[in-house]
């Protein structure tokens, strides 16, 4: 309750960040009205099998619970102590080293209701040589705010894949921090599914952090109605002979709007990095606008870097040519738009959400090609 308290004194010492900061270009964050809040405690439920040694608790519950919490990395700006302040109690996923986990542990949160402010944190730490795949859903709720954070550290020679589905009501707020961190030869794999709320913001820090570590980043959006869906994401190289690859891919409809803006900086220190950075974006009305903006910092020239961009409509010549073949315009329109994503949501990691995310595409599908 003090670093509660702490951390709301701090927040309301700091100003709110405004469009004018280049981070948050393209943002609503000018919108954001926090006393139209009330803050409340979110509704979580964790599913798992079989555990072993691995624990899953909240942080009040371990005895070194409170130590995992204060090794959290500090908040930066108002928004970051407003989370701290309005998150009652972390979900800690410890996974000992050499330990692999066959199932997913999956977390849910409800999205919060009307007028409320909620804050959750699940903090996933994979020990060395271990193997774990976490599923965190944001689902629901009414026209209020969440604040959600994640923190996953992969140790060394660890493998961790994550899945992050966010189907919020239209009428909700989030904002949200996803860090990954990633020791000598571990690999991390995060996929990220975005289709509600009213405006949606994540920011992805992938920092590798030791030797030969590797991270994939991978999302599929789809905005319709006027929603905005917002995505940051930063691939940040320290160490030597490290790999990341990042593939997102969204849609926008009616008048909605997504920003896509991501930077990978490879540091002095980490000659023989792999960097590839590709976003890709479907505008399927002339009311709809995507924004795509990749960035590189390269301070080491012994490296392979790539980012690419694109915002266009549906190919011409994949409607014509399923046209051709007696397929109705919208349904070839549709089987396109499906195709599209096809290939980022078969890499996310496992297999066993792939029909629910399909669904929810088709729902976004069949709502703007009607």
């Amino acid at each position: 309750m003090a670093r509660r308290r702490a951390a709301a004194e701090q927040a309301a010492a700091l100003p709110l960040p405004t469009t004018e900061l280049e981070v948050w270009r393209y943002s609503r964050i000018d919108e954001l009205d926090l006393d139209r809040y009330a803050p409340a405690r979110p509704t979580t439920t964790v599913q798992h099998g079989e555990l072993g040694r691995v624990r899953v608790a909240r942080a009040s519950e371990l005895p070194d619970g409170e130590a995992i919490v204060a090794d959290l990395p500090e908040p930066t700006s108002a928004i970051g102590w407003l989370r701290a302040a309005v998150v009652a109690d972390p979900v800690v996923i410890d996974v000992p080293d050499g330990v692999v986990l066959d199932e997913p542990i999956v977390v849910r949160h409800e999205g919060a209701p009307d007028g409320a402010a909620v804050g959750t944190a699940v903090i996933v730490r994979a020990g060395a040589d271990s193997a774990v795949r976490v599923v965190e859903v944001l689902a629901g709720g009414g026209a209020g705010l969440v604040l959600p954070s994640t923190d996953v550290r992969v140790g060394a020679a660890a493998r961790v894949g994550y899945v992050g589905i966010q189907e919020l009501a239209p009428t909700g707020w989030a904002i949200g921090t996803l860090e990954l961190t990633v020791e000598a030869q571990g690999t991390v794999a995060a996929g990220l599914a975005g289709f509600g709320g009213d405006y949606a913001r994540l920011r992805t820090d992938c920092h590798l952090a030791g030797r030969g570590a590797s991270g994939d980043l991978l999302a599929a959006y789809f905005a319709t109605g006027d929603q905005l869906l917002d995505y940051r994401t930063f691939q940040e190289h320290v160490a030597p002979d490290t790999t990341s690859n990042l593939l997102f891919k969204g849609a926008v409809g009616d008048r909605a709007r997504s920003v896509y803006t991501g930077l990978i900086r490879v540091g002095k220190e980490a000659r023989g990095t792999n960097a590839f950075q590709t976003n890709r974006n479907l505008k399927l009305s002339d009311d709809a606008w995507a924004e795509s903006v990749p960035n590189l910092v390269i301070e080491n020239n012994d490296v392979r870097c790539s980012h690419a961009s694109a915002v266009g409509p549906i190919d011409e010549e994949q409607r014509f040519y399923l046209e051709s073949r007696g397929i109705p315009t919208k349904a070839a329109e549709r089987l396109i738009v499906g195709g599209f994503f096809d290939e980022v949501l078969s890499a996310f990691p496992g297999d066993d959400l792939r029909a629910e995310l399909d669904a929810a595409v088709a729902a976004k599908v069949q709502a703007v090609l009607a």
